[in-house]
């Protein structure tokens, strides 16, 4: 025999939960429809790339453009990575690739290394004049990146690196910092006090406390960071046609010009396939992440 405590806890709980929602209201198929709409509308320049990019040029002469091609033509693709001109060079992408490979990676660890260590620094070490570094880092935040050209051009041509790989990786790491800032000392801000002061009982310092603690637990807010500064650097065209010299331009230079290349016809299917693979790095970080970057956000990165 139940107790009438438990029996009296039961009918409030259902009580409490109310009827269940029917699954297929009109509400919830005119959010469904919205959705579907939505979602065709965003894909519809994705399905003309993809399909201008597997037809041959006589075909996209005729000017249909949303119909499948009528004889699938892979040459675009390898053309577009190994023979297609970038100015006086034909090598296709595959150079401007292996550039930003190089200029990704080194510039995302260190920006998101630094920046997780400004913002532990800004959370548990609240040293003299921390709120006004703070303030400066968020204050370069909102610094158009055209004003500050010109001076780090002068100043990275006296240090001797200007137009090199560690010129644009530098420039890189610089511009990330206050998002980043941001990010991680927001995020550190919703952790426990208690954990930074366990540490502090047990004999840990600035570095034990951060390698230790704060890193094992900083998993989402690093997953949030790496896909920002991942999409932002290898997208990034301005700086990298500025800072990175030509034999270190990024893909995303010699894209720009494959496309804009005034000599000889002007294959429409190469620059489709150009471009497509130019942004799959990005597009194949948001799919494999997405899951994560969503759980990232939701731990803290946007607190204030």
């Amino acid at each position: 025999m139940r107790p009438i405590g438990a029996k009296t806890r039961e009918s409030a709980h259902r009580e409490a939960e109310g009827p269940k929602p029917p699954r297929l209201s009109p509400a919830r198929i005119g959010i469904y429809a919205f959705l579907i709409v939505s979602a065709l509308f965003f894909l519809i320049p994705l399905y003309i790339m993809v399909v201008t990019s597997l037809k041959t040029m006589p075909e996209i002469r005729l000017g249909h453009l949303f119909n499948l091609p009528a004889e699938l033509s892979f040459k675009p693709w390898t053309d577009a990575w190994l023979h297609a001109c970038t100015g006086r060079d034909c090598f296709g992408l595959s150079p401007g690739f292996m550039n930003s490979v190089k200029i990704t990676v080194p510039s995302v660890i260190l920006s998101i290394l630094i920046g997780s260590i400004n913002g532990y620094a800004l959370s548990f070490w609240r040293y003299k004049g921390a709120n006004l570094l703070f303030g400066i880092l968020l204050f370069g935040a909102f610094v158009p990146y055209q004003v500050v050209i010109y001076p780090l051009i002068i100043g990275f041509r006296i240090m001797g690196i200007y137009s090199t790989m560690t010129c644009i990786i530098i420039v890189h790491t610089i511009f990330g910092m206050p998002i980043l800032t941001l990010l991680y000392r927001n995020f550190y801000a919703g952790l426990p006090i208690e954990l930074f002061k366990a540490a502090r009982v047990d004999g840990a310092g600035f570095w034990k406390t951060f390698f230790y603690v704060m890193v094992p637990m900083s998993v989402p807010i690093t997953i949030v960071a790496i896909i920002i500064q991942v999409t932002g650097i290898w997208n990034d065209f301005l700086f990298g046609i500025i800072f990175s010299g030509r034999p270190n331009w990024p893909m995303t230079v010699q894209l720009n010009n494959i496309v804009n290349t005034t000599t000889g016809v002007r294959e429409y299917n190469v620059n489709m396939a150009a471009t497509i693979l130019t942004a799959a790095v990005p597009l194949a970080i948001y799919f494999i992440s997405g899951r994560w970057f969503v759980r990232g956000i939701a731990a803290g990165a946007v607190k204030g």
